[in-house]
């Protein structure tokens, strides 16, 4: 019993730091991509409603391939537009995800991948597309690279 307690505590440990850290404060993103040289991947998704958005995530964002490269390579950065009312935002997250959307996305794309750098210049956008994990990490590599 004590063998199957430390293998099932040892399989959550592993899971726990491949899981992708997503960040949801526009400014602590900044000073993470500030202090390790990275781009931030700034994602806007309608996670329990848009259907490309809830696609990218189980293809891409959730994968085993994705999640274990991200960290060291890119700041996640997620601004959610839930709208079931089960899923609703605190109010002050609702409106920092708001404030990213009038600078960002005002044209209310769903989703709307964008990959800036630390000062928050965009320096590429990407929506769903059926691509492989590999493909879509170098897609978004490609735009940090000009």
């Amino acid at each position: 019993m004590k063998r199957i307690t430390l293998l099932l505590l040892a399989v959550l440990c592993s899971y726990g730091l491949s899981a992708q850290n997503w960040l949801t404060d526009f400014d602590q993103a900044q000073a993470q991509a500030s202090e390790q040289h990275l781009p931030i991947v700034l994602v806007f998704q309608g996670s329990d409603w848009c259907a490309p958005c809830i696609r990218l995530d189980r293809e891409i964002w959730s994968t085993d391939a994705f999640r274990e490269y991200a960290p060291g390579h890119f700041v996640m950065l997620k601004a959610d537009f839930p709208r079931r009312k089960q899923n609703v935002l605190p109010a002050e997250q609702a409106a920092a995800n708001a404030k990213l959307a009038e600078r960002y996305n005002k044209n209310g794309i769903f989703p709307l991948v964008l990959v800036l750098d630390a000062e928050g210049k965009v320096l590429g956008h990407a929506g769903y597309e059926r691509l492989s994990p590999e493909q879509y990490i170098e897609k978004l590599e490609s735009f940090t690279r000009s």
